[in-house]
């Protein structure tokens, strides 16, 4: 395989893997159910921070 075939099967199909890639991951995040794990993971620096000033 020389760099010309390489390069055309990694512009044709690198493509189509990054755009599977990437619906993948808006189905991940918009599917039902996602929207309260979301919000937990957004507290996340807020709850160590509480967690933090309650020792001292």
């Amino acid at each position: 395989m020389d760099y010309d075939n390489l390069r055309h099967f990694a512009d044709s199909w690198g493509l189509v893997y990054l755009l599977v890639l990437f619906l993948s991951v808006v189905v991940f995040i918009f599917r039902p159910g996602a929207k309260q794990q979301a919000i937990d993971a957004a507290q996340i620096p807020l709850r160590e921070l509480d967690e933090g000033t309650d020792q001292e």
